[in-house]
């Protein structure tokens, strides 16, 4: 059967907009696909992208072109280290890579100017009405969408926040490995996610609990008084480098799902449809991931609420398993603080099994040197390694 010609309209031009613009134009250089972004074109917050794993090989099959561009801006570590009182725990048996999310966007920006994706910067839409009589309308408009906002009353968000603090920077500082920073500062607790993306920039991820957020009185800081603070907290770590600014913002995440993800021909993607903490390192990943299966709905149906529906049963496992690690991984992070009595070693061990589904049995396969050093440490502290 002989598939329609669509009348695509994408509101927001992240990773999600694009791939499954990208892919919904290579398959038919006949559908009509426009995106509509608030931002202008070369607008991006935040710095770079961690992925951990082996995670973008499955965009080579989906678009070579684009994966190959992708490939060769990564920049790609073994091994993680968690940082606490001073000790160094690297972690074997991880992969990951990382890239400047700005130069992801650009990748994917060329690819779809090149397969004839019309491309709108600069309009912020406030209804659906632009988009009146497409076929499809795609709400990938982030984590304060619009098109989530307007369908509410069918989509059913549920909306929360968590209790921790974060910022995001960047550094000219580089980092061997993905690495985790633990530091008490004046009676209070920080956590520093940092990840290096180009040749000569990392990001740069502050994170604290209420309480200390409010006693060291960001509230009442400037932009720059704030990093001061947060360059001092980490002075050891970033070794001279100063920590670079691109609009940062204290923020509490926000946690976000749907019970249901289409209404009528509308249906989200990526963080409007579901928010993915940035601990787990997999939020531009599933972003991308429900561009493909959005995509493939499309390839096996022949009508839009058939492929939409597909989309929504076939993906939504797979979603769900994410946002259950991802619960469990800002539950561990929330209450970080009271942890941090703990030895380095005990730390990086609780961390890691903080998902419920890693134990010293599995880390045993997974990390066998840091295994063994958890182990030997156990045993000289008199402590039984657990199972």
């Amino acid at each position: 059967m002989k598939k329609p010609t669509l009348k695509i309209g994408i509101v927001g031009a992240g990773p999600a907009g694009l791939y499954f613009a990208l892919l919904m134009k290579k398959s038919n250089p006949a559908h009509q696909v426009t995106i509509v972004e608030q931002n202008s074109v070369n607008t991006t917050y935040g710095w770079g992208i961690v992925f951990s794993g082996r995670a973008l090989s499955f965009l080579r099959d989906m678009d070579a072109g684009s994966y190959a561009e992708i490939e060769a801006n990564m920049q790609k570590w073994d091994d993680q280290t968690i940082i606490h009182k001073d000790k160094a725990i690297r972690i074997d048996g991880s992969v990951y890579s990382g890239i400047a999310r700005i130069t992801l966007l650009d990748i994917f920006q060329r690819r779809c100017r090149r397969l004839g994706v019309e491309l709108i910067f600069e309009q912020r839409l406030s209804t659906l009405d632009f988009f009146t009589g497409y076929d499809l309308i795609v709400g990938a408009d982030g984590i304060n969408s619009m098109v989530r906002t307007q369908l509410a009353d069918f989509f059913q968000p549920d909306l929360s926040f968590l209790s921790n603090k974060y910022i995001w920077y960047g550094t000219p500082q580089l980092f061997d490995t993905l690495s985790l920073i633990f530091r008490e500062y004046q009676g209070s607790y920080y956590v520093a996610h940092c990840y290096r993306y180009s040749d000569s920039l990392s990001t740069f991820i502050v994170e604290c609990d209420g309480t200390s957020w409010e006693r060291a009185g960001f509230a009442q800081m400037s932009e720059q008084e704030s990093k001061a603070y947060c360059e001092e907290i980490f002075k050891a770590d970033l070794k001279g480098q100063p920590l670079l600014l691109n609009k940062p913002v204290w923020l509490n995440f926000k946690v976000v799902t749907n019970r249901n993800w289409r209404y009528q021909n509308v249906v989200l993607l990526g963080d409007a449809l579901c928010s993915v903490h940035f601990s787990i390192g997999s939020g531009t990943r599933m972003a991308l991931e429900d561009a493909i299966a959005l995509h493939r709905a499309f390839e096996e149906q022949p009508t839009v609420a058939e492929a939409l529906k597909t989309f929504e049963a076939r993906h939504r496992p797979n979603v769900e398993k994410l946002l259950d690690i991802a619960r469990h991984s800002y539950d561990w992070y929330e209450s970080f603080p009271q942890k941090m009595s703990l030895e380095a070693v005990a730390l990086a061990y609780d961390y890691l099994k903080r998902s419920g589904r890693i134990d010293l049995t599995v880390l045993k396969q997974r990390a066998p040197r840091f295994a063994a050093r958890y182990e030997a440490w156990a045993e000289h502290a008199g402590q039984r390694a657990p199972g």
